[in-house]
């Protein structure tokens, strides 16, 4: 069974601070839905961006340069 996540940004900045090893404050990370994947959200922190898949598992998404 997947696990869903709901987006409450204390608990997605606990999961991203498993990921990367580091605390993180929840008010220095931007959540947003991914319109892609029900319970998937994005997240933004720094100038990295990251995605939760309903699963729980967070991955770096990398941006693309467009020619």
């Amino acid at each position: 069974m997947d696990i869903i996540y709901a987006a409450e940004k204390p608990s997605i900045a606990g999961l991203l601070s498993e990921c990367v090893k580091r605390p993180i404050d929840p008010d220095d990370i931007t959540v947003t839905e991914n319109p892609g994947e029900t319970g998937s959200f994005y997240i933004g922190w720094h100038l990295n961006h990251y995605v939760l898949a309903p699963n729980g598992e967070i991955t770096l998404k990398t941006l693309e340069l467009l020619d």
